[in-house]
């Protein structure tokens, strides 16, 4: 499997969306639902008033996670995906959707809570490190970074393991690791504004 040397550009999802609804079987599978389930419970505060989740795809975890949201700013760069992802979370005044590709269509404002779930290994290195440096700027003070990431094979530009190593090297000090931990597939990694 030859791995992709550039960031993945949006029609590469939308040519997934287009071929099936729920590539990653998001919905139905019982292994999304228990990360789901944890990614939630590592969450320290019961509410956040702005947060900021990248790569929401069709709005499975948005809709879990907006109840603890005062306002909850859900991006994807799939145009099909978001368009499910708004049906999904339909009645949700808290959330606002956007179709962004980050980094270079970053959103202005400031968050308590920015959420990467599967999301930074589809980035090359050099988006990535500008990826945490617009984290940086994003957060407000004591805001926290949660990353969700596979750690199996891909053919992607980064592995979860690679891209979580390399957004937390281009933060240098100024994220303080809260916690970690490892499952079986994937990763999970707290991280504060020191």
């Amino acid at each position: 499997m030859s791995r992709a040397m550039q960031s993945l550009p949006a029609s590469y999802f939308d040519a997934l969306y287009a071929a099936d609804p729920d590539p990653w079987k998001f919905r139905s599978s019982p292994y999304e639902a228990a990360k789901y389930e944890a990614t939630l419970a590592a969450l320290p505060r019961p509410h956040y008033g702005s947060v900021l989740e990248i790569g929401c795809s069709i709005g499975v975890l948005t809709r879990m996670l907006a109840p603890r949201c005062g306002r909850l700013l859900a991006l994807d760069g799939s145009a099909r995906a978001l368009a499910s992802a708004r049906r999904h979370c339909a009645g949700l005044t808290q959330v606002d959707f956007a179709q962004r590709e980050i980094p270079r269509q970053w959103p202005r404002g400031q968050h308590d809570l920015i959420l990467f779930s599967e999301v930074l290994y589809y980035l090359d290195e050099e988006d990535l490190a500008r990826t945490a440096a617009l984290t940086l700027r994003a957060l407000r003070p004591a805001g926290e970074v949660l990353l969700v990431h596979w750690t199996g094979t891909t053919d992607y530009p980064l592995s979860g393991d690679a891209a979580v190593e390399g957004f937390m090297a281009a933060t240098g000090q100024a994220l303080a690791v809260m916690e970690q931990s490892r499952r079986e597939r994937y990763r999970m990694d707290l991280l504060r504004l020191a």
